[in-house]
């Protein structure tokens, strides 16, 4: 081996690094707090001992290890079909090409006072008021992925968050209180939505429709979704299809805050 070769380093090189790095971030961001998180790492560990075996030029493991990753290729996507699916949405998104949005997928490399924060703490406030008064109410909580695709089935507005809007839309008798309520940054974008259920066999039959649309159109998208039950007035948060346990309000605060950033 000429490990002098390694000192050849090109432009090209890099924007190869880079762009596989950014490539694996966006993949963590889909699968991070789901199971498949654990299959990705182990894919990655995986193929990086692949990638040894050829350096070190140990030909025979390294053609096993080959032939199992060019096999295994279609057990990932069978495995993978719901990040697949979020990831290939965000991509192809309509508002992926307007400027905006397109600097937001990258908001990782911009200073974090640029941001537009969601106010979490109203948000929240007035979830445990509904709590207590047992009040229905189903928020979702946009992030990279479009949802123009069920916002156009409810009542589109432009309203920044804060603790009585929230409460007035869900209130018994509030003509916007059926449906879903979008909010993308910090403004409430679109009331009475409706939203794709889910046919997952695994949730308990203890959650209702509410809850099903909920885990529906996060299985669809990276968006974050709040309930609160009707019967019991409990609070359930919703990522990646999955139910989300927190200890208390101020712990499901915390997640919600880290999930936005």
């Amino acid at each position: 081996m000429d490990f002098l070769n390694l000192l050849d380093f090109k432009i090209t090189d890099f924007i190869d690094i880079l762009l596989v790095a950014v490539l694996l971030y966006y993949i963590y961001k889909l699968v991070r707090g789901t199971v498949a998180i654990n299959i990705f790492i182990g894919i990655v560990l995986f193929w990086g001992f692949w990638k040894l075996t050829e350096l070190l030029e140990m030909k025979m493991i390294s053609s096993m290890i080959g032939g199992f990753m060019s096999v295994g290729l279609i057990a990932l996507i069978i495995v993978f079909q719901q990040e697949i699916r979020k990831f290939l949405l965000m991509i192809g998104s309509t508002n992926f090409a307007n400027k905006r949005n397109f600097i937001k997928h990258f908001k990782f490399l911009k200073p974090e006072s640029t941001a537009i924060k969601t106010d979490v703490d109203a948000l929240l406030s007035a979830c445990e008021k509904m709590s207590a008064t047992k009040t229905g109410a189903i928020i979702v909580i946009a992030r990279n992925n479009s949802l123009d695709f069920v916002k156009s089935s409810g009542d589109k507005m432009y309203i920044e968050i804060n603790q009585p809007i929230i409460e007035s839309i869900f209130y018994k008798n509030s003509p916007l209180h059926d449906g879903a309520t979008i909010i993308e940054n910090n403004y409430i974008v679109a009331t009475r939505v409706i939203l794709p259920v889910s046919n997952d066999r695994s949730i308990p039959l203890r959650f209702g429709l509410r809850h099903r649309a909920a885990v529906g159109i996060t299985e669809k998208t990276d968006s974050l979704v709040i309930v609160v039950s009707e019967e019991t007035g409990m609070i359930t948060y919703i990522k990646g299809g999955k139910f989300i346990l927190y200890k208390d309000i101020n712990d499901l605060s915390s997640i919600l805050k880290e999930d936005l950033m």
